[in-house]
């Protein structure tokens, strides 16, 4: 106790030694502050925004409503019970925000900047899996979660656990942390099917990219041979390509593969399958078969639909056409709102792996009257690629390289009933320098409705079991 009073005096002291402003000079200049946290619409619940200053800066002053931070050095680090406090305050009002700053004996004021705080809550918890941005090979790759309205973090899924293997996304049904399911690859491998804590594997021959209908009993998923090549043009490092693939639907009542030749046609590649939220699509992107990776330019994929009956478990017999790659841009990674009112996906100027495309951008339609928003105000000059929607169709997360076109990193966008984008901000972290110092790239970001119940020691014992078979 008597070491803690001593700390806490030492800090308290330390704090009141940080410099205040004086002969103060501004600026019609927004602060270099990273994240970029300039004008954003933020959820009340998201966690404090930390940031730093670019630059050598001496000390800095942050006004944020109630909220007055004085610090030595260039970081900005919010107590979290006043962060909530101003959140509370602020629901449905703008925050104004002042940062002054001392760099080389003069304190400059920058020109303020505001947060919007809106009462649509974003889902409190983020899964994403983090892995190199490398394209030699796969290593040390970890399933992360973390609760969004702190900084609390926890693994699903680690390499130390699960020998080093390579794994994929975790994705949830409907949001619903109760029900999930993540990939583990290699000998002995599975899918990881959580249905309340329960874990089981399952054997369901190479699916890839998979998703879950709404009443949780079927989940459509797509098989590939996945293919990198390196390019010859200096502007691009690598390029990924199916040399197959296919759209399958698994029953997981009566553990059994339901196919049609439409989703499965040996002249098409299909891929990116998801149910719609009333069971009564499967949206997926098609493509022509052509002579790869010769004519990889050429490979355009088109955004399809085909009806699915979940009483029947049964695949309709006409697939429709929503936007046609061959007339636009490659289409990939279709996900649609919970509310059933917008289908967000990728487009790139052609293949079916938007990460390794710095023009990869986001596009949103809107299902009730076709209409498409190419989202300038969210994409940037690199990569804006996987995505998924918070439960109440108000919020959506994807992963971007806008700030450095290496790493990936996750950003929340804000929806309004309108349909209008906001612009988007980046996942905050506790430590300012966390981005900094962080060498992976996080990776098929989702959202759900609260923390799952199990953990990698649970997915290593899940490992142990004979797998469920597929037939």
């Amino acid at each position: 106790m008597k070491n803690f009073a001593y700390i806490l005096t030492i800090l308290i002291l330390l704090a009141a030694c940080a410099p205040t402003p004086q002969d103060v000079q501004k600026s019609q200049d927004l602060p270099p502050m990273s994240p970029d946290y300039c004008e954003i619409t933020i959820p009340q619940n998201i966690a404090p925004l930390n940031f730093l200053l670019r630059g050598k800066y001496d000390a800095i002053e942050v006004r944020a409503g109630s909220i007055i931070i004085n610090a030595k050095g260039n970081e900005a680090v919010f107590d979290i019970d006043d962060w909530k406090e101003l959140m509370k305050q602020s629901v449905g009002k703008c925050i104004e925000v002042t940062i002054t700053a001392l760099s080389d004996g003069h304190w400059i004021q920058y020109r303020p900047f505001h947060w919007q705080v809106v009462a649509d809550k974003i889902d409190p918890y983020l899964t994403y899996r983090l892995i190199e941005p490398d394209y030699e090979i796969w290593n040390n790759v970890q399933i992360q979660q973390r609760c969004v309205e702190n900084f609390e973090t926890n693994a699903l899924g680690h390499y130390e656990q699960l020998e080093n293997r390579c794994m994929n996304c975790h994705t949830f049904a409907n949001q619903d942390p109760q029900l999930s399911m993540m990939y583990v690859r290699g000998k002995n491998g599975g899918a990881i099917l959580n249905q309340n804590g329960k874990l089981s594997k399952l054997s369901i021959p190479g699916s890839v990219y998979f998703g879950f209908s709404p009443s949780g009993r079927y989940i459509t998923y797509s098989t590939q041979k996945i293919i990198p090549a390196f390019h010859s043009l200096a502007s691009k490092r690598l390029e990924v390509f199916d040399s197959q693939s296919n759209v399958f639907v698994a029953d997981m009542q009566e553990h059994r593969i339901i196919s049609s030749p439409l989703i499965s046609d040996s002249l098409k590649f299909e891929t990116f399958p998801t149910f719609s939220p009333d069971g009564k699509y499967i949206y997926y992107c098609r493509a022509d078969t052509i002579d790869l990776p010769k004519d990889i330019k050429n490979l355009k994929y088109s955004l399809v639909r085909i009806p699915f009956d979940e009483q029947t478990g049964t695949i309709g017999t006409q697939v429709d056409t929503l936007v046609n790659g061959q007339c636009a841009k490659s289409v990939c990674h279709p996900r649609i709102s919970p509310d059933g009112r917008y289908l967000l996906y990728t487009v790139a100027d052609y293949g079916t792996f938007p990460i390794w495309h710095p023009e990869a951008d986001l596009q949103m339609m809107d299902l009730k009257t076709g209409k498409i928003d190419t989202l300038n105000i969210v994409n940037s000059e690199k990569s804006d690629t996987y995505h998924a929607w918070s439960s109440n169709s108000r919020w959506f997360v994807f992963a971007s390289k806008r700030d450095d076109g290496l790493y990936g990193k996750p950003y929340f966008c804000y929806i309004d009933e309108e349909g209008r984008a906001y612009k988007p901000f980046c996942l905050p972290q506790e430590h300012p320098t966390f981005y900094d110092n962080n060498l992976k790239s996080f990776n098929a970001p989702e959202l759900g409705k609260g923390k799952v119940p199990f953990d990698v020691d649970d997915v290593a014992k899940a490992m142990q079991q004979e797998a469920l078979i597929f037939k």
